[in-house]
């Protein structure tokens, strides 16, 4: 029994560290973790003292499971807490952590249950002597891959930090898992594989985890590991301008800033009660319902504002929050005072100018819109002509450039009309200009009203029309050209006592769409209209008020 003594005094050392980590160190996040984890390691040198202590062959059971289920639970332990120590907490979410613990679980359940004996068998009657069996190789595998998992995390984390005291940190928390992972081989090979051989070494795998142990103390102690966080939040509390009481389920004051004094006079340990509080000062919105909220609805956020009249008024904004437990129960609030004066009056000076800027805005809007539609009444009249409402002939040739270019690309037939009045001096000469100029309107309204949407007509010069109308194909615009005189001959425009009868003649120019071919779209047009000019001269030639298609 005097063999086993070291992991007596191995699991003494543990606990001593453990209860001076516990009573010295501020718990944390991170804390509640490094203990937890620390209580594991503690088990494995409780079990293997413990284990001979009993002759009883089922309390020797029970000890020799509880060592070997504690060091199962070791290597989640091990990579929990490194997550833990490289700031990767945010990483472990309830599945991904389950993940991690369920190879652990599962060797813990085959220690507990070792069903035929397939983890461990009893020598002589009794665990002081026992036999291996295959999932005692199976946990071991286990463990060295966790151990392998937190070391290239750790090796990870030391690349990627910059800050040399926690590179410090971190090494020293890389020597306490090879420290442990060095023992435990040591502890497999000379007291599990070379046991025929070589007598028992006890304590081994125990003293590695104490000094593995010792290496997180001197992290602890030297380089502040876990009191950083902590040291920062409370120098960040002490030394914010916002004032701040921290109070429990009953009103009691557990902690209070600087930043408070000027609002309220307090002091831990004193009973701050919010309507006695209220109740000489000036506040702002429903402060009934506030106070309502605040003894009826404490775990509710809330928030007023109130009117300090000292040697100068002064606006705070109070702000309550909550401090709820994991069962959503309250344990207390966090009253804040900000001092919102100078805001309160950036903001009024806002408002004055937002309610100038405003009117300026109204102003600026009835500008534009009588800009926007002076520039639509400009861009018309560029494009139109002024008085047949028509496009011009401009604006006819930009858009038939871009037209017939994708007539070329798709193969799209279009064909196109130019017509002019005839005998249209003898009109003018005749009757007058005003009587011109109303057969020319009168003639585009009534060509207009015979042509489809897509069709574009333009006024081409002087009593001259053309007319783009695409996706037409031969036969369709003969039928159209045919409405088109038919309508003219029957249009007369009064003239005084009498009335002028008014007849136009068409040349027409149609494209195949596989037929179109050109490099340059200004050239090609330019050949059309030439065709189609040569097809109008042919109508007038040919005694007028007649359609000639160009070949």
């Amino acid at each position: 029994m005097a063999l086993f003594w070291p992991d007596m005094l191995l699991f003494v050392s543990l606990l001593i560290l453990f209860v001076c980590v516990l009573a010295f160190n501020r718990i944390t996040q991170t804390h509640k973790v490094y203990l937890a984890f620390h209580f594991v390691m503690m088990l494995w040198p409780f079990g293997q003292f413990m284990v001979n202590t009993t002759g009883y062959l089922h309390f020797q059971e029970a000890y020799i499971k509880l060592a070997f289920t504690a060091l199962s639970l070791l290597g989640p332990g091990w990579l929990v807490f490194v997550f833990f120590l490289t700031g990767r907490a945010a990483l472990l979410t309830a599945s991904k952590t389950l993940l991690y613990l369920l190879p652990s679980l599962l060797c813990a359940a085959g220690v507990l249950w070792n069903p035929g004996n397939i983890f461990m068998t009893p020598q002589d009657g009794s665990y002081l002597h026992h036999e291996y069996g295959p999932f005692f190789w199976l946990l071991v595998v286990v463990e060295f891959l966790y151990f392998i998992i937190a070391l290239l995390i750790m090796f990870h984390a030391l690349k990627s930090v910059h800050s040399l005291n926690q590179r410090k940190q971190l090494a020293i928390a890389v020597i306490g898992i090879f420290v442990l992972t060095g023992f435990s081989v040591l502890d497999l090979l000379i007291n599990v594989l070379l046991a025929p051989w070589l007598p028992v070494i006890p304590g081994m795998m125990s003293l590695g985890i104490l000094l593995s142990d010792c290496c997180f103390v001197v992290a602890i102690y030297r380089y502040g590991m876990f009191d950083i966080l902590s040291m920062a939040q409370r120098d960040i509390f002490s030394h914010m301008t916002m004032g701040i009481i921290v109070v429990d389920e009953n009103g009691k004051v557990l902690e209070v800033n600087r930043g408070a004094a000027p609002f309220v006079h307090t002091a831990k340990g004193d009973v701050f009660e919010m309507e006695k509080f209220l109740s000489p000062l000036h506040t702002q919105g429903e402060v009934n319902e506030f106070l309502y909220k605040y003894r009826n609805n404490p775990q509710e956020r809330m928030q007023t504002e109130i009117t300090l009249a000292d040697n100068m008024t002064r606006h705070v904004t109070i702000q309550i929050s909550p401090v709820l437990d994991d069962r959503k129960s309250l344990i207390g609030r966090v009253i804040t005072f900000h001092d919102v004066t100078e805001l309160r009056k950036l903001v009024d000076e806002m408002n004055r100018k937002n309610e100038a800027l405003h009117e300026r805005n109204l102003e600026l809007v009835t500008i534009q819109e009588e800009l926007f539609r002076v520039n639509q009444k400009l861009e018309q009249m560029a494009i139109t002509d002024g008085l047949t409402g028509c496009y011009n002939r401009r604006y006819l040739m930009q858009q038939l450039e871009h037209e017939v270019l994708l007539n070329m690309r798709y193969r799209i037939p279009f064909s196109v009309f130019l017509f002019d009045i005839d005998h249209f001096k003898q009109i003018n000469d005749r009757h007058g200009h005003l009587v011109g100029d109303e057969v020319i309107k009168s003639t585009a309204e009534i060509v207009r009203d015979k042509l489809r949407r897509t069709d574009i007509l333009a006024r081409y010069g002087g009593e001259e029309f053309t007319i783009y109308l695409p996706h037409t194909g031969r036969e369709q615009a003969e039928l159209l050209a045919e409405r088109i005189m038919y309508a003219i001959n029957h249009n007369e425009v009064a003239a005084g006592s009498e009335n002028v009868k008014i007849t136009i003649s068409m040349g027409i120019v149609t494209e195949d769409g596989d037929d179109i071919r050109f490099e340059d779209p200004k050239e090609y047009l330019r050949e059309v209209f030439a065709r189609a000019d040569s097809a109008l001269y042919k109508a007038k030639n040919g005694g007028r008020n007649r359609v000639v298609l160009a070949h």
